[in-house]
Formats: structure tokens, C-alpha cells, sequence
């Protein structure tokens, strides 16, 4: 019998790390390849991790609620018929930790200041991640304590020293000679700002009602705070009329229910409109990073589907191929798999410009937050029946509909994003019967 290890997966572009949100085994059971075994959180995805093994479950190496890097060990899965591999006796005897379970860790004896700074200043432990992140915050990772497996820094680590602005700098460390009393140290720890994280000090009063933050909705919160912090965020709106989409699509639901078997939603015009206007101005179909803006050549939109605790995007791939029954099907089928909990993390990315329909519960106007680390997200309204003044002077009513548009002001400015949105208003205004197929 051989022990084999399972490793955190990477669910997604750009994921660096997971967070153990449930196991769904426990030590000792039996457990065929391909079997759900944890349920995991990262910053884009909620997914299931399937076992790589057929065998009996060994050791669980994290708790649920612990954070670990994409590739460290979650795992070990007793295989039969083949021969131990347990790790010669000079390679347990340099890392021990990664054989121990969580029990075993708690126990660990502390490390002294000299060895933490030691293991701190090693470049190797950090994630390309976190090395990013601290470069361009100009961040000393030596004065940071790592939250991680083996007290590594996380990026989450931080993200919440970012968000809080208590950013430490090699100009803040203490001179070797410097000696501060426990006391002063404790005095300063909790005088210290607390971070987002920790939220304001606010207390239950009799009938409250606390509410647990799940994993999904702090990754949500997180990636929200997120965009905030990085993107200078402007916004504008433009007014359509979509009276003839609207007669046109009313004339042809029935019909295309009957013979499709799912609705033909106005929705899906609107996601064929604006790639075909993303297709016309790629600017708008770009991303910020850093020292360079990358327009991106595939068009993937990310529609918003939300849940009653959560809000998940999935992406449209080639929306611009694709036509507008095409894009309608595509649309319901994300949907069902969203709330039936089948959404897979490949559903999720690539996405390259959102578009989130805000009309569905009744909006008429919106600021959305950018989806990160795209350049702009496009809300579509509620389509409500209004009075307009028509031409020569007449009033009639119409089906009008706001378009309201986020953007990140590094990559993009006020004239490309206002000629994007005209090309979407006149694509929809001339939709009808004798010049649009829904095929």
C-alpha cells in the first residue's frame, strides 16, 4: 500500500490560494477517483475538489476554515497495491510540518523572533502573488505575520494591511538594538486600526438576528473592496428606445418557447449588441495591468447571476460568434447550472467585459462595481414605458431603457466609452422584424 498526497487545485485564473470551506470525508473512509472530497472558497470560485485517488482516506492536513496555497498538501490517500512512499528520514527530519496533521501543528513549539525574521526573509516562501502585491504597495513582507500554512504570508494578509493603510516599510523596523518592553507592545497592539476584516465594533441587541459571513460572500466582499481600492471608478448613462425591440421580441416569444424550449429574453439582444460593439471599439474590451493595458482579443462577456446569499459570473465565451439564440440558450443554461449549484470554475473564466442585468428586480439607474481586473461593467436597466417627445414636436410613449456604464479611468476616458455606448443605443434602436434574426 503507497500514500499518495492531494494538493490544493487551482480553480481559476490568476488563484493563488483556497479556502477549506467543508470536507466531505472524514479518516478512513473509502474514496473512488473523481469523488467530491472538500468543498473549497476561493476569490472566484465556490467548487467541489474531486479526488485524484481511489483508496481509503489517510489524514486530513487542513481544518475547515484554513487558507492554504494553491499546491500545498490538503491530503494524504492510502493506495492499495503498491508500496509505501513515505519521505526518506533526512527530508521528514528538514520539514516535518508538512506530515503533521492540524492537531499536530497547534502543538508545534513556537518559533523565536530570529527564526520567524529568518523564515520571513526567504524569498522562496512567498507567492508570486504576494511578491507582486508587495512591490506595488512597497510593502516590507520581513515586518509581516503570515497567516498561512507554517506562518506563510498570504495575499489576504495583505489585502488587509492595504485596506486598513497600515502598510509597514523597511523605514518602520525597530533597529536591531531595540528592545520594546511587552507591556509597550501590547499597549500598541491594541491601539493599532483595526482592519475591514474585523468590521466596527458593533454588538447584538435582544431580537437581533446574526447572520454568519460565508466563504463566498467574504470572496465577494473581498474582490468588491478590491476593485474600490484599485480602480478609479467613473460612470455614465445613456437613454435607448427600444419600442421596436420590444414589439419585435413580443411577437416571436411564443413561438420561439415552443420551438427552442426556453424563453427568448430581451436580455439577450442586449448581450449581442454590446459585443458587437466591443467588436467595433476593442478599447473597451481591455484590462489594467500595471505597466501595460492589454486589450484582450477574445470577447467573453460575464453576465451576473445571483442566489439569495450570492452573486456568481459566468462567462459567455466568443459572445460576438455567437447568435442571438445562441446567446439566449447560453444564458438559461448558465442560470440553471448557477442555481442548481453546478456551476464548474472553467464556467467562470476568461471573462473579458461584464454586463449584469440590474432591470430584472426593477432598477432604473446604477452604479455597478467593476468585476475586477476588467475595465468596465455595462448595467442594463428596467425597461419602462415613459412619455418622449418624438419628431415635429409630438409626445408619444415609448419603451425606454437606461444603460449605465462603469469604468476604470486608467484604461479607458469619457470620449471612447460615450462612442461605445452611441454604437450599442443605435444597434438596439434599429433592431426590427425586417432587419434582425434571432438566428
Amino acid at each position: 500500500m503507497s500514500t499518495e498526497k492531494m494538493t490544493m487545485p487551482q480553480l481559476g485564473e490568476s488563484v493563488t490560494e483556497g479556502t477549506i470551506e467543508k470536507w466531505l470525508v472524514a479518516p478512513g473512509d473509502h474514496v473512488n477517483k473523481y469523488d467530491p472530497i472538500a468543498e473549497v472558497n476561493t476569490d472566484k470560485v465556490n467548487a467541489e475538489v474531486p479526488s485524484s485517488f481511489s483508496g481509503i482516506m489517510k489524514e486530513l492536513l487542513a481544518n475547515e476554515g484554513d487558507t492554504l496555497e494553491v499546491g500545498e498538501v490538503i491530503c494524504t490517500i492510502d493506495i492499495e497495491g503498491g508500496e509505501s512512499s513515505e519521505a526518506p528520514a533526512e527530508e521528514t527530519k528538514e520539514e516535518p510540518e508538512k506530515t503533521s496533521s492540524p492537531a499536530s501543528k497547534a502543538a508545534a513549539p513556537v518559533k523565536t523572533k530570529q527564526e520567524k525574521t529568518a523564515d520571513n526573509s526567504s524569498k522562496a516562501r512567498y507567492s508570486p502573488a504576494v511578491l507582486r502585491l508587495s512591490q506595488e504597495h512597497d510593502i516590507d513582507l520581513t515586518q509581516v505575520h503570515g497567516s498561512g500554512k507554517e506562518g506563510r504570508i498570504t495575499r489576504k494578509d495583505l489585502q488587509k494591511l492595504i485596506d486598513s493603510g497600515s502598510i509597514p516599510s523597511a523605514s518602520d523596523a525597530p533597529s536591531k538594538t531595540e528592545e520594546q518592553p511587552a507591556a509597550q507592545t501590547a499597549t500598541a497592539a491594541s491601539s493599532a486600526p483595526k482592519t475591514p476584516s474585523q468590521g466596527p465594533s458593533v454588538q447584538s441587541a435582544p431580537g437581533d438576528i446574526e447572520i454568519p459571513v460565508t466563504g463566498i460572500r467574504k470572496a465577494i466582499a473581498a474582490n468588491m473592496l478590491k476593485s474600490k481600492h484599485e480602480a478609479p471608478h467613473a460612470w455614465t448613462m445613456m437613454e435607448v428606445d427600444v419600442t421596436n425591440l420590444v414589439t419585435y421580441r413580443d411577437s416571436l416569444k411564443a413561438d420561439f418557447k415552443q420551438k427552442e424550449g426556453f424563453n427568448l429574453t430581451y436580455f439577450a439582444f442586449f448581450v449581442k449588441a454590446i459585443a458587437q460593439a466591443l467588436k467595433e471599439f476593442p478599447q473597451m474590451n481591455s484590462m489594467w495591468a500595471g505597466d501595460k493595458i492589454i486589450q484582450k482579443k477574445d470577447i467573453n462577456i460575464s453576465i451576473a447571476v445571483a442566489t439569495e446569499d450570492a452573486l456568481f459570473v459566468p462567462v459567455i465565451k466568443h459572445a460576438d460568434e455567437k447568435t442571438i439564440k445562441g446567446i439566449g440558450r447560453e444564458i438559461n443554461e448558465l442560470a440553471q447550472k448557477v442555481r442548481a449549484g453546478k456551476l464548474k470554475s472553467e464556467d467562470m473564466q476568461g471573462g473579458t467585459f461584464t454586463v449584469n442585468n440590474t432591470g430584472s428586480f426593477g432598477s432604473v439607474q446604477s452604479m455597478g462595481i467593476i468585476n475586477h481586473p476588467q475595465a468596465a461593467i455595462l448595467q442594463v436597466e428596467s425597461i419602462v414605458k415613459r412619455p418622449v417627445v418624438m419628431d415635429h414636436g409630438m409626445i408619444g410613449v415609448r419603451d425606454m431603457v437606461n444603460l449605465c456604464l462603469s469604468l476604470d479611468h486608467r484604461v479607458l476616458d469619457g470620449l471612447v466609452c460615450g462612442r461605445f455606448l452611441q454604437r450599442v443605443k443605435e444597434i438596439l434602436e434599429t433592431i426590427s422584424k425586417e432587419n434582425t434574426s434571432v438566428y
